[in-house]
């Protein structure tokens, strides 16, 4: 009696896996459909931002051919990294809308300088590459030159600078910031300052040197005393130096320079 009901419960048991296989089966056919494959993929801007760079016909070209899968079967992390690579591009959502699509979200990078003249650096402080010639023509980027992994550092200086000039009417045009951590800047009207290095950031001497004048109260002197010294010199003031302990040294333009302005 145990050996019949042994031999039922193996039957049974291969019965239902037959049937499990052919359903099986039959899903992945389905499954393997043309109806199921990638038809389109929409585009759209993240939350109400909108797209100025990122196309149709740009991701179009990105992706060609590099999406692998319908509608089940795709690896949408796969496809993350693929439209990641679209130019412009910083994040990517991509979820399935049924039965052949694919939504594709995006966040558009954000151009605040140029980096290193063949890059550009975002408003997150991020470096990333992409078309300097798509940017609108009345857009006149500043230009951010230092060593790798430094942009962060030079965003949030940038930011201190721009704070300090703007009472002045002056912008940020250019920052240049060496591999020993020294600083200089390009303001709008063309005078060079040299800022040395700052305490502060200097990765090879973290503490500061001795002696050393805060970063910030080298700028605040020099801000507060530009009004006087630019009101009392009948000369252009070509570059100023901002790194003496009690003070700052000008250079002075010809006169000639000066009225031929």
């Amino acid at each position: 009696m145990n050996d019949a009901r042994l031999v039922n419960f193996l039957a049974n048991t291969l019965a239902l896996l037959a049937v499990l296989a052919m359903v099986a089966s039959v899903i992945v056919w389905v499954a393997q459909r043309p109806y199921f494959s990638i038809a389109q993929v929409q585009i759209k801007p993240m939350g109400d931002e909108t797209l100025d760079y990122v196309s149709a016909a740009t991701v179009q070209a990105t992706i060609a051919g590099r999406l692998v899968g319908n509608f089940f079967s795709i690896n949408l992390n796969d496809a993350r990294r693929v439209l990641e690579s679209v130019p412009w591009v910083r994040n990517v959502r991509v979820r399935r809308v049924w039965p052949d699509t694919l939504l594709v979200e995006f966040e558009e990078q954000q151009p605040l300088a140029l980096w290193n003249e063949d890059e550009m650096i975002n408003t997150w402080g991020e470096a990333f590459r992409a078309n300097q010639g798509e940017l609108p023509d009345d857009v006149r980027l500043p230009a951010f030159f230092g060593p790798d992994d430094a942009e962060r550092l030079v965003v949030q200086r940038y930011a201190e600078l721009a704070r300090w000039f703007a009472p002045l009417g002056l912008t940020v045009s250019e920052i240049h910031l060496s591999p020993r951590y020294a600083w200089s800047v390009r303001l709008s009207d063309g005078l060079m300052l040299n800022l040395g290095r700052d305490p502060a950031a200097d990765v090879a001497d973290p503490h500061g040197r001795a002696g050393a004048v805060p970063f910030a109260r080298r700028i605040e002197r020099f801000v507060q005393a530009w009004p006087v010294l630019a009101s009392q010199v009948n000369r252009p003031v070509v570059s100023a130096d901002l790194r003496y302990p009690d003070g700052f040294a000008v250079t002075l333009g010809s006169v000639s320079n000066s009225s031929s302005k």
